[in-house]
């Protein structure tokens, strides 16, 4: 969804200056640091307080993988380029493992795991001791079995530790001009899919064939979750109207149907972060 009420004079300007204050306070221990980095609001603002703490003793890395849309890629290497960090960029393994295409519940923390390994293994290849993700507390209340991944392998939450909620995040970006303040959250493509049904290739390319169409046709925050032939198109509510146009309505089916998908629903409930979370069981 859009960023919702993000209206810096409406914060008092010292509560953001405090937590800024203390989020260097953080990171300034470290001496050197490398950023797991995807290129959303979160890791973006870590990269660009770390870079104002540290200066050249900080490194972005970003994974190049299947589960990521291409787009978020390009975006995360402008954004490091832009600020001036050196960034890597590193081909992740997680479809080459059987436990994690298999999208079970515990998916999120194999993923994590083995990226965390891949990340912790070029921070020793460059002798950076430490090693920090973009997680804030508003991640604390969702189900994020990758977050236990991250404390199994020391990698430290710097957002968390400053108290950080998503919208300091973005009302600090904003005030340290930084392009990603409003950007929508994108997430990783096997959150499209059912807990149990494999992640393939060809599923996770229609998934991100479908959001690119719905961003194209003026719909940035939505989400399409993949139950096999049919594809359920999640968007704020306040953009059905917009939707279910007749023409926009009918592109769209047929853009759809084009890569693949048989049939194409809206979800009355709106876009909701987590919605394959919920308990209980769900068919492909």
């Amino acid at each position: 969804m859009k960023p919702k009420n993000i209206k810096p004079e409406n914060l008092k300007p010292e509560t953001l200056n405090e937590k800024k204050k203390q989020l260097a306070k953080c990171l300034k221990p470290f001496g050197s640091l490398l950023v797991a980095f995807s290129g959303g609001a979160d890791s973006s603002f870590l990269l660009a307080a770390a870079k104002e703490a540290l200066g050249d003793n900080v490194m972005a890395v970003t994974m190049d993988s299947a589960i990521h849309p291409a787009a978020e890629k390009k975006e995360a290497a402008e954004f490091a380029k832009k600020i001036g960090a050196a960034h890597e960029i590193i081909s992740s393994n997680e479809m080459a493992d059987p436990d994690f295409i298999a999208n079970r519940a515990d998916r999120c923390y194999i993923c994590k795991k083995n990226r965390f390994k891949q990340i912790r293994a070029l921070a020793d290849a460059f002798n950076i001791p430490h090693i920090a993700h973009g997680e804030n507390m508003d991640d604390l209340n969702d189900f994020r079995p990758g977050f236990k991944a991250s404390l199994e392998l020391n990698i430290a939450a710097p957002l968390i530790d400053a108290g950080m909620r998503k919208d300091d995040i973005r009302r600090l970006s904003r005030q340290m001009g930084l392009t990603t303040w409003n950007k929508p959250a994108t997430g990783c493509l096997a959150t499209r899919l059912p807990c149990n049904t494999p992640i393939t290739p060809a599923a996770l390319s229609m998934v991100e064939q479908g959001e690119a169409i719905l961003r194209a046709a003026g719909f940035p925050a939505c989400r399409v979750r993949h139950h096999g032939q049919m594809a359920r198109i999640e968007m704020a509510p306040d953009e059905f109207g917009k939707m279910i146009e007749p023409e926009t309505a009918k592109k769209t089916a047929a853009a759809f149907k084009k890569i693949g998908y048989v049939y194409i629903s809206l979800d009355l409930e709106g876009y909701a972060r987590g919605r394959m979370n919920r308990p209980g069981p769900q068919r492909p």
